[in-house]
């Protein structure tokens, strides 16, 4: 079973999340095999853009799995995080990011996450890095929708995933997150 985890940071805590990065990407690596996607939510896209949040999909056996890789996150438990979007998420794309192979020179990347229950329209684009429903823990209830996308800005990322009838949108720049790459 698929998780949506996305973390939103409590303002002021960059520093702390620096401080704490490497005690992350540990506890990222026990999951690296199940890992769906995973990057930081952003204030933009250039080099001078601060993170705002923390995404993750994760494929985990149960419930009690799921709450452990959300709450016992080293930015969870420091207080990072003002609120975490924990639900079930059914991959209707079937594919990890790691398997997008449309990259677009000189698109953004974002997140875009329409909460709601109404009925979707069918969403095909190359565009879409990952994309499924966003349910409830128990998988009974229809929450919303998710997607990471590339896009030219944030108005075409949101039109991707179009929001229909009381669906709330947001919309987040994104980038592809992971342990950086070590100098040897």
């Amino acid at each position: 079973m698929e998780y949506f985890v996305y973390g939103r940071d409590r303002p002021g805590t960059f520093g702390l999340k620096v401080r704490l990065s490497e005690e992350h990407w540990s506890f990222m690596d026990g999951y690296a095999e199940l890992l769906v996607a995973r990057g930081p939510t952003m204030t933009g896209h250039g080099d001078e853009a601060e993170p705002t949040g923390s995404l993750h999909i994760v494929d985990l056996p149960d419930i009690e799995a799921a709450r452990t890789f959300a709450y016992e996150e080293p930015y969870h438990r420091a207080g990072i995080f003002e609120s975490v979007l924990l639900c079930r998420f059914r991959n209707v794309l079937g594919r990890t990011m790691w398997e997008f192979t449309d990259a677009v020179d000189g698109y953004a990347r974002f997140l875009v996450i329409a909460m709601g229950e109404s009925a979707p329209a069918p969403v095909t684009s190359k565009h879409l890095i990952v994309y499924g429903e966003l349910l409830s823990l128990d998988g009974e209830t229809r929450l919303g929708r998710a997607a990471l996308v590339e896009a030219p800005d944030r108005e075409a990322a949101a039109a991707l995933l179009p929001a229909g009838g009381d669906d709330r949108t947001e919309v987040r720049p994104w980038r592809f997150g992971g342990r950086p790459a070590q100098d040897h």
